[in-house]
């Protein structure tokens, strides 16, 4: 019965030390592919991104979106800091607000006003626009997955 005992334990310790979480996250060992930054400048442009949001060395349009929500992109931001949360940010807007925003005014019914671009995008204008947006901010160091030619 003890050795039974015994091994149970072991069994145990084993499994749960295979299942201690990655320092680094497990969503940073993800990459996308390199985009082309000149291209997602363009989507950036094409969606109207600057209707609800700011970012040095652009101007904003003169017809804004009827919210008169001013959200700033690029720097050094506090809920910004990772290349995952930036995807996750562009990919679900809703996932969390940024501090200092009036969750009132950002926000409709619990669901972030940014509205979802996924049915829209395709996947290679996602990776372009977010590695025009990726140059913008200042992000924690990562590594990035290589990738093989696959066009």
């Amino acid at each position: 019965m003890k050795s039974v005992l015994t091994i149970i334990a072991l069994s145990s310790l084993l499994l749960t030390t295979g299942c201690e979480p990655n320092q680094r996250g497990n969503t940073l060992s993800f990459t996308l592919p390199q985009g082309n930054a000149q291209r997602g400048e363009q989507l950036f442009e094409k969606y109207q991104c600057l209707s609800c949001h700011t970012m040095e060395g652009y101007e904003r349009p003169e017809v804004l979106d009827e919210s008169g929500v001013s959200v700033e992109l690029g720097g050094r931001v506090p809920k910004l800091k990772t290349y995952a949360e930036l995807v996750t940010s562009v990919i679900n807007p809703s996932h969390s607000i940024a501090p200092g925003y009036d969750v009132q005014e950002v926000t409709h019914s619990g669901e972030s006003i940014m509205p979802s671009y996924n049915d829209v995008m395709t996947v290679t204008d996602l990776v372009d626009l977010i590695t025009f947006l990726e140059a913008k901010y200042e992000l924690e160091p990562y590594e990035y997955t290589t990738y093989g030619k696959y066009r």
